[in-house]
């Protein structure tokens, strides 16, 4: 089921022994554009840390108890390996991460989730996965938060700015960008898939894609009322000439 980022604020963490707080971000990484880490707004309750959960942690999400279950007990989040607040996430602090939970390393393959294109429960394939594991590639984790305002430049110009991220809870793939285009079509927000980003600019806020700024102003519109169905996404990628990614993407698949 697709989610917005921003509706997802606020849910509810429910754990196997009693809720541990609530959503606050997410972290994604830059290549797969793939949560890595949900971060969780614990209260009062080990405040001092960055609470980080990853989607092998994440059971199922509620929409209509806007809660999402998470496998795991407060001790194991308590005594797991803490993060300041004010610290950026490290390679080191993922590996001591993934050591102490004993999930396979996300960045240790060519797929989303290292060795597979979709999120392994069970045990025995983590255990087999970890045996095989070989650093591929180095992630780096963006914050859903701070790169919502980023700008998004079209071949021809500018057509607005990133709103807010729809998110598979199948895969824990960033699917669409919401962009709003409110400076340029006022009131029309639109769906960008990250597949379709030529690059990023980090430090000037930009997403370039290589689509003119019409195709744009003529796809589909997006509202918070819309249902992302399939016809929905079916029309989106042949506005764009796009191959869906449920035809392309072998996690989907496996579904």
């Amino acid at each position: 089921m697709l989610h917005n980022a921003k509706t997802l604020k606020g849910y509810k963490l429910n754990g196997i022994d009693g809720e541990i707080g609530k959503v606050k971000e997410f972290y994604f990484d830059d290549q797969h554009w793939a949560i890595r880490y949900l971060v969780a707004d614990t209260g009062n309750w080990l405040m001092d840390n960055k609470v980080l959960i990853s989607p092998y942690a994440l059971v199922s999400v509620s929409k209509k108890e806007e809660y999402i279950t998470i496998d795991l007990t407060k001790k194991q989040i308590e005594e797991s390996p803490s993060l300041k607040s004010d610290k950026p996430v490290s390679r080191q602090f993922e590996e001591f991460y993934y050591g102490y939970y004993g999930y396979p390393m996300y960045w240790s393959g060519p797929y989303m989730w290292g060795n597979y294109p979709f999120i392994v429960r069970d045990h025995e394939e983590w255990n087999k996965s970890i045996r095989d594991e070989k650093a591929s590639w180095d992630p780096y984790l963006r914050s859903t938060h701070d790169v919502t305002s980023h700008h998004i430049q079209a071949t021809d110009g500018q057509i607005g700015h990133v709103e807010d991220f729809v998110i598979d809870d199948e895969t824990w793939a960033i699917r669409y960008l919401i962009i709003d285009t409110q400076n340029w079509l006022p009131g029309k927000k639109v769906l960008l898939s990250p597949k379709w980003i030529e690059s990023v600019s980090w430090d000037e806020a930009k997403v370039f894609v290589n689509i003119p700024r019409k195709t744009v102003k003529q796809s589909p519109e997006y509202t918070e009322e819309s249902l992302l169905t399939r016809e929905y996404e079916a029309g989106l990628h042949e506005h764009y000439n796009r191959q869906g990614y449920w035809v392309e993407d072998p996690a989907q698949k496996a579904l």
